[in-house]
């Protein structure tokens, strides 16, 4: 028989506080999604309004408004605006004694510190991308910008006079059709699909196939490039001279074209070089690629939580007023506390509190974005002033050891936080990167080893274009040794095709 005892046990256990839950919840917000946050609780805690005041009261970070950011990237050094504000508002990449400021000791205590493509010929095409936007098209541009490939295909089908059965076997193919334009799917399988409410025969698929491929964009729901092409050229001007020959180049010597060249296919052909060259000429006119010319994507915008700005030789950080909303205390609704009923002053008590809580937080959010932005640009100064190359490995644990903050601290701020410099807006994220040891005993970012990639690769000659061994002797050569696989890794994800996809004709 169990029999009742007292014991006692020592232990620890974090407990979350509401203002433990609202900072971290405030933290990891976008800053669209704090303004939203920020609109919601105004409407709804009568204890809050917005200040008139340029900044909060307690505040010490300097704020920098949209409206003056243009004009502040393109001024010199000496004639940059020169705000009087606190010392920990701003920093300058020269000077590190910054983190050792006496401000950030009282942040170590912060509530937030807890543990809880072409195929054969990538030249070829009509180069259709976006461009420059016109203001005034506003609204409509984004709208159309929104328009997926499958959207703009099934409008057409339903312009289109077909019979029932017809337009199912239309719906079908188009279902099956990838962004880039192509069919991802086998005849066959499509005839699967379709039965057993409709049993079609091949010739039937093919037949609406071809209807489809004519579509706007024209080429699209081809099973090859070589269809894709060949289906756009059938749509050209029959008296064009180049027609016959660039219609037999993509229904039959693609491949040869690309490896051999124009002149040398020529010969084999019996072809003039001129004529060749007339053939190839209409070739790059096509678009290799029709699903791209509709966006499949919506239209997302970023707005930055601070700004890196060239200073005196140095660089300066700066929050954008976004980041620290102006809310303060409502005077008139404070004072009616002590006047009012029982349960009226319970409740102007309670709204005074979390609104004392919120304003807490936002400043708090503000200084450790401000923190982790300035020890950002502290460590990656060679990138702002000489481009991806001179990125250098940077991880998490380096900002939240200088910082004194955890590391999910840091995880929070660095994600959905946009910086904006002289080179980009970038997520606070694109600054962290591996690093690769180097031949002298430093260390290269993996984000600076695409750069290098990337500018070799722009370099290389079309005709004799860099293999990943290649690659991979250039960057020995340069201190930076990889295995050929890595630096193949490297290429994939910038989406650079093989040397075999970029060798160009001439």
């Amino acid at each position: 028989m169990l029999k009742p005892s007292l014991q006692l046990r020592l232990g620890q256990q974090l407990t979350l506080t509401p203002q433990l839950r609202q900072a971290i919840r405030l933290l990891q917000m976008s800053s669209l999604e704090l303004e939203t946050e920020v609109r919601s609780v105004l409407e709804s805690n009568p204890l809050l309004e917005l200040d008139e005041n340029e900044t909060s009261a307690e505040g010490s970070a300097e704020l920098l408004d949209e409206r003056d950011i243009g004009e502040a990237l393109l001024r010199d050094d000496s004639n940059l605006p020169q705000p009087e504000v606190a010392p920990a508002a701003s920093f300058d990449a020269s000077d590190d004694s910054s983190s050792n400021s006496p401000d950030n000791d009282t942040l170590t205590d912060s509530p937030l510190d807890y543990e809880p493509d072409w195929d054969v010929e990538p030249s070829m095409g009509n180069g259709t991308g976006a461009g420059s936007h016109d203001e005034d098209r506003g609204d409509s541009q984004q709208d159309a910008a929104s328009e997926t490939l499958l959207d703009h295909l099934l409008w057409q089908l339903n312009l289109t006079p077909m019979s029932a059965r017809d337009h199912a076997i239309a719906l079908a193919l188009i279902d099956a059709i990838g962004e880039d334009g192509y069919l991802s799917e086998t005849i066959d399988a499509i005839r699967d699909g379709l039965a057993p409410e409709v049993d079609a025969d091949v010739d039937e698929v093919e037949t609406v196939l071809h209807r489809i491929q004519r579509f706007d964009p024209l080429g699209v729901a081809a099973r090859s490039l070589s269809e894709c092409l060949w289906v756009q050229l059938t749509e050209q001007d029959s008296s064009h001279p180049a027609l016959a020959l660039a219609m037999t180049l993509a229904k039959h010597h693609l491949e040869a074209l690309a490896k051999l060249g124009n002149d040398k296919l020529a010969q084999q052909l019996g072809v003039t070089k001129t004529e060749m060259n007339a053939a190839v000429t209409l070739l790059r006119s096509l678009d290799p690629r029709p699903g791209a010319q509709i966006s499949s994507a919506a239209v997302e915008y970023v707005t930055p939580d601070a700004f890196a700005l060239r200073h005196q030789g140095g660089w300066r950080v700066q929050l954008a007023s976004a980041c620290l909303p102006r809310l303060g205390i409502n005077r008139h609704y404070e004072s009616l506390i002590g006047h009012a009923s029982r349960s009226d002053s319970s409740y102007l008590r309670g709204q005074l509190q979390e609104a004392r809580w919120l304003i807490k937080s936002l400043e708090t959010r503000a200084d450790t974005v401000l923190r982790v932005a300035q020890c950002i640009v502290r460590h990656q100064t060679g990138f702002l002033d000489h481009g991806p190359e001179a990125m250098r490995p940077l991880v998490l644990r380096e900002i939240a050891e200088e910082l004194e903050l955890h590391e999910s601290t840091i995880s929070r701020v660095t994600t959905r936080k946009y910086l904006h410099t002289p080179r980009g807006t970038f997520e606070f994220k694109h600054f962290f990167s591996s690093g690769v040891a180097t031949i002298d005993g430093g260390g290269a970012s993996s984000t600076a080893i695409q750069a290098m990639i990337k500018r070799m690769i722009d370099a290389e000659d079309p005709r004799k274009p860099l293999s990943d061994a290649r690659l991979t002797a250039e960057l020995k050569s340069q201190g930076i040794t990889l295995a050929r696989r890595t630096v193949a890794k490297y290429r994939e994800a910038m989406n650079v095709p093989s040397s075999n996809e970029r060798q160009r004709v001439s």
